[in-house]
């Protein structure tokens, strides 16, 4: 049930996105890039906060502080 909204909501949440972004490729090319620039950054981010909560830590290379405080 949690899965079927948060799919709805993503759906909604790229339509919005979608026709933003119509709106902002008919303005100027510094706008244009502005609005990329922010997008990408804000992708960038997403993934790797979600990369860094579905994958395990690497256990191989961990900080010598970490180390000390699991002995």
């Amino acid at each position: 049930m949690f899965l079927k909204f948060s799919v709805k909501i993503l759906f909604i949440a790229i339509e919005i996105f979608l026709g933003f972004y119509s709106l902002v490729v008919s303005d100027s090319l510094l706008v244009k890039f502005l609005f990329f620039a922010v997008t990408a950054l804000i992708v960038a981010f997403g993934i790797t906060k979600l990369i860094t909560k579905l994958l395990p830590i690497d256990k191989d290379y961990t900080s010598p502080e970490i180390e000390e405080e699991e002995k």
